[in-house]
C-alpha cells in the first residue's frame, strides 16, 4: 500500500531543511519526494503540520524480563508509538541482564511479536553487568546487538575495560560508557552546592563526571575503540569532550532530555520524581549543554526512559530509586529547546533520529528516498497540560506531570504502517 503526504512540513534533518512539500511512501520505504500522487495511492493531507523521521532513542530501560511490572516490552512500545519514537534501543539491564546470546534472541523474538516499533538491543559489556569478566561480545555482535555497554554501573576495573575495548575494537563494536567517578558519586543524589546544602542532600561535584570522562577518553586513545557516553551533564566535561574530537578519536556524546529542560531548582520540596542519576545540574550548566548541542559537540538526544513503580519514588528523597520515564514526553520536551532555546527542528532532530541511527549503522532518521518509512506527524505548537495518569507506560514517574507543554503526536509509523493512533484491527 502506497501513502501519499501532502502539504506537509518536511523536517529533513540530512539537509538541514525545513519546507512544506510531498512525500511518497511505497512498500514500507520512502519513494520519492515532491512529486505528483501516484493512482491507488492513500492521499494524507497533513495541513502543514510537521513531518519527520522518527525518533531514535538510544538508551531505553525495560523491565522485560524480570521487571514487567514496571514496563513490559508491549507497554514499551505502545509508549513509544504514542510519543514519535519508532525506534527503541533497549538498555541492557534487565534481570538476567542481556548478557548471552539466549537472552539477546529471547528480548529480540518477544519484542517482534509484542510491539509496534521497531526495538534493538544493547547487551551488557559485562558478564551481569558486575564488571569482573567480559561478556561474549563477538557472539552478542553476531546476534543482533547493536552496542555494549553495563547501563548505569560505572565499570570500576580499568583493565578490564581496557581489554573490552581493545576486544571491542578489533570487531568495530561500540562501547556505551557511562561517565562518572563513583569514588565520588557514590550516595549522592544532588549536585554539590548551595542549593545541596539547603537541602541537606549528598552531593557529587560535577568533577566526577570530567573525571570518569577523562578515563574513558584515555581508554579510547590507547585502544582506538568506538565509545559514546551515554550522559554528559555539565560544563566541565566538554573540554576533555571537544579535544578527544579535535584529535580524531571516534567518540560521540548523549545526554537526557531531562538535564536539557530541567534543573537542580526543579527539585524543591524533595519531589523524588526529579531525582535522576546523574542528579539535575545547575542552570549554567543546563545552558552550557545545550550550547553544547547547538554547535554538534554532544550529538544525542535521549528519553533515558526509566520507569519505577510507585513503592519505589513514596520514599525520602535520598532512598527514593532514579530515573523518570521518557518515551511519551521526549518530543514535547524537546519542543521546548525549539520555543524557548531557538534550536531549529532540522537540528532537532539530528540530534533526535539522524544521529543515533548513523552511530548505531541504522538506516533510520532520514528522509531521503530509499530510507525505511519510519514517520512521524506532529504539531509543534499545540499546547496541553500532561497528565501522568495517561501516560501508556505502565510506570507514571514523569517530571513533566501537571505541567503546560506544547507539541503533541499525530501520528506514528514504522515501515509505512500507521501504529499510533491505533487501527481498529490492532486493539
Amino acid at each position: 500500500m502506497s501513502i501519499w503526504f501532502h502539504n506537509a512540513r518536511l523536517i529533513d534533518p540530512e539537509a538541514g531543511t525545513d519546507r512544506i512539500g510531498t512525500l511518497l511512501v511505497r512498500e514500507g520505504v520512502i519513494a520519492e519526494r515532491d512529486g505528483p500522487c501516484p493512482e491507488g495511492a492513500e492521499a494524507v493531507d497533513a495541513q502543514g503540520k510537521c513531518l519527520a523521521p522518527g525518533i531514535v532513542d538510544l538508551g531505553v530501560q525495560v523491565g522485560e524480563p524480570g521487571g514487567q511490572h514496571k514496563e513490559s516490552l508491549r507497554t514499551a512500545g505502545l509508549a513509544a508509538a504514542a510519543g514519535g519514537v519508532t525506534t527503541i534501543i533497549m538498555r541492557p539491564d534487565t534481570d538476567p541482564a542481556i548478557d548471552t546470546p539466549e537472552v539477546l534472541e529471547y528480548v529480540t523474538r518477544r519484542a517482534k511479536a509484542r510491539t509496534p516499533v521497531n526495538i534493538r538491543a544493547m547487551a551488557a559489556l559485562t558478564r551481569g553487568r558486575d564488571g569482573r569478566e567480559m561478556a561474549e561480545i563477538g557472539l552478542l555482535l553476531d546476534a543482533g546487538a547493536v552496542a555494549f555497554g553495563d547501563g548505569d554501573r560505572v565499570l570500576r576495573d580499568t583493565k578490564v575495560l581496557g581489554r573490552a575495548m581493545t576486544y571491542a575494537k578489533g570487531l568495530g563494536a561500540l562501547i556505551v560508557g557511562h561517565p562518572q567517578d563513583t569514588g565520588l558519586s557514590q550516595g549522592a543524589c544532588a549536585t554539590s552546592g548551595k542549593f545541596a546544602s539547603l537541602k541537606g542532600l549528598p552531593g557529587v561535584s560535577p568533577m566526577a563526571e570530567r573525571m570518569g570522562l577523562d578515563r574513558d577518553l584515555g581508554l579510547v586513545e590507547m585502544t582506538g575503540a568506538r565509545y559514546h557516553a551515554d550522559q554528559i551533564t555539565c560544563a566541565r566535561a566538554l573540554p576533555p569532550l571537544e579535544r578527544a574530537k579535535n584529535n580524531g578519536l571516534d567518540v560521540t556524546a548523549g545526554i537526557s532530555i531531562h538535564h536539557l529542560t530541567l534543573n537542580e531548582f526543579d527539585v524543591g520540596d524533595y519531589r523524588t520524581f526529579f531525582k535522576f542519576t546523574p542528579p539535575l545540574r545547575s542552570e549554567d550548566d543546563r545552558r552550557a549543554v545545550v550550547e553544547a548541542l547547538r554547535e554538534g559537540l554532544i550529538d544525542i538526544i535521549c528519553s533515558m526512559h526509566t520507569p519505577q513503580d510507585e513503592e519505589s519514588k513514596r520514599l525520602p528523597f535520598e532512598e527514593a530509586a532514579p530515573g523518570a520515564v521518557g518515551l511519551e514526553t521526549l518530543l514535547p520536551a524537546a519542543m521546548r529547546l525549539h520555543h524557548s532555546e531557538g534550536l531549529g527542528l532540522p537540528a532537532l532532530w539530528r540530534a533526535l533520529a539522524l544521529n543515533p541511527a548513523q552511530r548505531l549503522g541504522l538506516e533510520a532518521g532520514r528522509l531521503s528516498v530509499g530510507a525505511p518509512a519510519d514517520l512521524v506527524l506532529f504539531d509543534p505548537d499545540t499546547p496541553f497540560v500532561l497528565d501522568r495518569f495517561k501516560l501508556r507506560s505502565k510506570s507514571k514517574n514523569t517530571p513533566f506531570d501537571e505541567a503546560r507543554m506544547e507539541g503533541r503526536v499525530i501520528a506514528s509509523f514504522v515501515g509505512g504502517k500507521r501504529v499510533y493512533p491505533e487501527q481498529a484491527h490492532d486493539a
